[in-house]
C-alpha cells in the first residue's frame, strides 16, 4: 500500500470542521457548475471557445475570473484572522487553535500574492499589451495558454489540502526555514505549498518570457521603444523582473523539497545547513516580487491619468527611466527584510540607503502623474477615482517604507503589525487599486459596454474608507508592540478595541466588494444604455482604442503604422485618406495541450506531496510526451483570406 498510495491514508480525508466545510463548499460549487453547463448544453461551447483558446483576450478574461474566485477565498482567510484576534485575548482562546491560525495566515498571504494580484495583472497584460503595440497575438500563443493553465493547476493544488491532507503549511507565507523543514513541519502542508508555488511559478516565468519576446519583436511598424505606451513599458520591466528572480524562487523551493524529500541539509539547523541562506534566497525573490506586482499597475495609472486629463503623460522620458530605475534598484534591497539578523553596520547601511533611494524613482512617477493632471481638463470617472485612492494610500505606505529603511527604526517595528500594515498599503493601495482602475478603464473595450458609474463610486468610497479604518489601527498596534502572526494576547495590553476597529474596516471593504458585484450585474442588465459603439468611449490616446469594442479575434485587420507616442490620438487628429488594403492573416489554432500538460504537472505535484512516486513519474512522463507531440505538430495555424477579413470588417462597421 505504501508503494501504491505513499503516505496517503484514510486519515488524510476531511475530518475537521474547516476541511469538511471547505470540501463541501468546493464540491457544491463544482456540482452547481456541472448541472448548469449540462442543462444549457454549454460544454462544447466552453471547451471550444474558451478553455482551448489561444486568443490572449480570452485568456486574459479567464485569468481575471480565476483571480476573482481566489480573491474571495483569500478574503475569507482575512476575515477569520481578524475574528480570531478580536476574540482571543486574556482567558479567551478564540475559536481557532494556534496551529490552525498559522495555516490560515500562510494561505492568505500566498493566495493573495501568487493567485490574486499576479493573476489579475497577467489578465490585464494579456488583454492590453498586444493591442497597445499593434500586434495580433503574443509571440507564442502556446506558451500563453500553457502559462495560464499552470497557474490554474497551482491554484487548484494550493486548495487541495481541503480534500486530501487536512492541514496547510503553518510557516508564514514564505515558509521560513527551518520552520518549514521536516523536523518542525512533518505534515504535508509545506509540500502542498512547495508544489503549488512551483507549478504556478513556472507558468508565471513562461508568461514573463512570452511578454518580453512579444514587446521586443511584435511591435507595429514605427513603434520604437520610446514610442511605447507606459503600460507596455511597465509590463516589460515587470517581465524582466519575473525572468530575473522567479528562477531563484524555483531553485530555493527545490532545495527545500530536497531537504524534506531526500533528507538533505541545505536549510536545516544541523549537519551543515544554513537557515539564513534560505532567508537571503527567498527575499532576493520576494522584494522584486512586490515591484513585479506594482509596476504594471503604475503603467495603468499612467494611461488613465493621461486619458482623463486630456493630456500627454508628463515627463515621458523620466517615467521610462523611473520604471527602469525601480526595476534595477528592486534587486538591491532584499536584506532590509531582516536587518535584525546581525549582518553588521556596513551591510545594514548599504541596504538602508538602497531602500531609501528606490523611493526617488517611485516618487518621480507620482509627481509626473500630478503634473499631468495640472492644467488638464480632468474627468472624474471611476478609473480616475481609483487613481486618487492610490495616491492617498500609497503616500501613507511610502512614508512608512522610508521610515523602515532606517535600520534603527526597523529594529523597533520589525516583525510587528506595523510591517503588515505597510505591506498591505503598498499591495492594496498600489497594485489592487491599479487592477480595479485598469479593469474599469478597459472594461468597455472587451465587453462592449461601460460599467455603472454610481455603484463603481460606492465601491470606491467603501474600499478607500475601509482600507484606512482597517490598516491605520495596525500601524498603531505595531508601534505598541503587537507582533504579526499574533493569535492571542493578554487583555491588559488594551489592544482589543483596535482589532475591533480593524475588523469593522474589513466589513466596509466587504461592502465595497459587494458593490462591485452589484456594479457588474447592473451593468450587464443595463448594457444597452452604456453600449460603446465607437470603440473609443473615453477619448483614449493609445492603439487599443482604435479597434471596435469588443475587438475582433485578430485585433487589427491592417496592422497600424505608428508615428508618435500617442499613436491613436495622432490618428484621430491627423486623418489621412489612405486606401485600406487587406491581406491574408495567419492565426494560431486552438489547442488543449496546455490543459493536458498542466494536468500532468498537477499529478507530479500531488505525487510528490504524498510520496506516490509512480504517480509523479507518470505525470512527468505525460508532460514529456505532450511536449514532444506538440513540438512535432506543424499544423498549428490557419489562414483567414483577405476577402473574408474585408467581409468581417464591413459587417462590423454596419453593426
Amino acid at each position: 500500500m505504501s508503494i501504491l498510495l505513499g503516505k496517503l491514508t484514510l486519515d488524510a480525508l476531511p475530518h475537521e470542521w474547516f476541511t469538511i466545510g471547505g470540501t463541501v463548499a468546493v464540491v457544491g460549487m463544482l456540482a452547481t457548475l456541472v448541472i448548469f453547463l449540462t442543462y444549457f448544453k454549454l460544454w462544447k461551447w466552453l471547451w471550444k471557445e474558451w478553455l482551448t483558446s489561444t486568443d490572449p483576450k480570452k485568456i486574459g478574461v479567464m485569468y481575471i475570473i480565476v483571480s476573482a474566485l481566489m480573491l474571495f477565498r483569500g478574503a475569507l482567510d482575512a476575515a477569520m484572522i481578524w475574528l480570531q484576534q478580536i476574540l482571543s485575548h486574556g482567558s479567551s482562546q478564540g475559536y481557532l487553535s494556534a496551529n490552525h491560525f498559522q495555516q490560515i495566515f500562510t494561505a492568505h498571504g500566498d493566495i493573495m500574492v501568487f493567485f490574486v494580484t499576479t493573476g489579475f495583472l497577467f489578465g490585464l497584460m494579456n488583454l492590453i499589451v498586444p493591442l497597445q503595440i499593434g500586434a495580433r497575438d503574443l509571440a507564442s500563443p502556446f506558451l500563453n495558454t500553457l502559462g495560464f493553465w499552470l497557474f490554474v493547476s497551482g491554484a487548484i493544488l494550493i486548495n487541495f489540502f481541503f480534500i486530501f491532507g487536512g492541514q496547510f503549511a503553518a510557516t508564514g507565507w514564505l515558509a521560513q526555514a527551518p520552520l518549514s523543514e521536516l523536523q518542525f513541519s512533518p505534515g504535508v502542508g509545506v509540500d502542498y505549498w512547495i508544489w503549488s508555488l512551483q507549478i504556478s511559478g513556472l507558468g508565471t516565468l513562461l508568461g514573463g518570457i512570452n511578454f518580453i519576446m512579444t514587446i521586443l519583436k511584435k511591435r507595429a511598424p514605427g513603434m520604437t521603444l520610446m514610442k511605447m505606451p507606459m503600460f507596455v513599458w511597465t509590463s516589460l520591466c515587470s517581465s524582466f523582473l519575473i525572468v530575473s528572480v522567479f528562477p531563484i524562487l524555483a531553485m530555493t523551493i527545490n532545495l527545500l523539497f530536497l531537504d524534506r524529500f531526500l533528507g538533505m541539509h541545505f536549510f536545516t539547523t544541523g549537519f551543515g545547513g544554513n537557515p539564513m541562506m534560505y532567508t537571503n534566497l527567498i527575499w532576493s525573490w520576494g522584494h522584486p516580487e512586490v515591484y513585479i506586482l506594482v509596476l504594471p499597475a503604475f503603467g495603468a495609472y499612467s494611461e488613465i491619468v493621461a486619458t482623463f486629463s486630456g493630456k500627454r503623460v508628463y515627463g515621458y522620458v523620466s517615467m521610462v527611466c523611473s520604471a527602469i530605475g525601480i526595476t534595477l534598484l528592486s534587486l538591491l534591497v532584499w536584506l532590509h527584510h531582516f536587518f535584525t539578523m546581525g549582518s553588521g553596520a556596513d551591510v545594514n547601511v548599504f541596504f538602508g540607503i538602497m531602500t531609501a533611494v528606490i523611493a526617488i524613482p517611485t516618487g518621480a512617477q507620482v509627481f509626473n502623474w500630478l503634473f499631468t493632471m495640472r492644467g488638464g481638463s480632468i474627468r472624474y470617472f471611476t478609473p480616475m477615482k481609483w487613481f486618487l485612492a492610490f495616491v492617498a494610500t500609497f503616500t501613507l505606505g511610502g512614508m512608512a517604507g522610508v521610515m523602515m529603511s532606517v535600520p534603527a527604526i526597523d529594529y523597533q517595528v520589525h516583525n510587528t503589525l506595523f510591517l503588515v500594515a505597510h505591506f498591505h498599503t503598498m499591495i492594496i493601495g498600489g497594485a489592487l487599486f491599479g487592477i480595479f482602475a485598469g479593469i474599469t478603464y478597459w472594461f468597455p473595450k472587451f465587453m462592449g459596454f461601460r460599467l455603472n458609474e454610481r455603484f463603481g463610486t460606492y465601491a470606491f468610497w467603501c474600499w478607500l474608507v475601509g482600507f484606512f479604518v482597517s490598516f491605520v489601527p495596525l500601524y498603531i498596534l505595531g508601534l505598541m508592540g503587537a507582533s504579526r502572526r499574533l493569535d492571542h494576547y493578554d487583555a491588559s495590553m488594551g489592544w482589543q478595541w483596535l482589532f475591533i476597529v480593524a475588523a469593522l474596516g474589513l466589513a466596509i471593504i466587504a461592502l465595497g466588494a459587494l458593490f462591485q458585484v452589484i456594479q457588474i450585474i447592473v451593468s450587464v442588465v443595463q448594457r444597452k444604455q452604456n453600449m460603446d459603439t465607437t470603440g473609443d468611449p473615453w477619448n483614449g490616446r493609445t492603439l487599443e482604442w482604435s479597434t471596435s469594442s469588443p475587438p475582433p479575434f485578430y485585433n487589427f485587420a491592417v496592422i497600424p503604422e505608428v508615428h508618435s507616442r500617442d499613436a491613436f490620438w495622432e490618428m484621430k487628429h491627423h486623418k489621412e485618406g489612405t486606401e485600406v488594403v487587406y491581406e491574408d492573416i495567419m492565426m494560431p489554432k486552438n489547442t488543449a495541450m496546455g490543459i493536458y500538460i498542466s494536468g500532468f504537472a498537477f499529478l507530479i505535484g500531488f505525487g510528490f506531496v504524498w510520496h506516490i512516486i509512480w504517480l509523479a513519474l507518470a505525470g512527468l512522463a505525460g508532460v514529456v510526451v505532450c511536449v514532444i507531440v506538440y513540438s512535432l505538430d506543424d499544423d498549428t495555424e490557419y489562414l483567414i483570406p483577405a476577402a473574408e477579413i474585408e467581409r468581417m470588417e464591413n459587417q462590423r462597421k454596419l453593426s
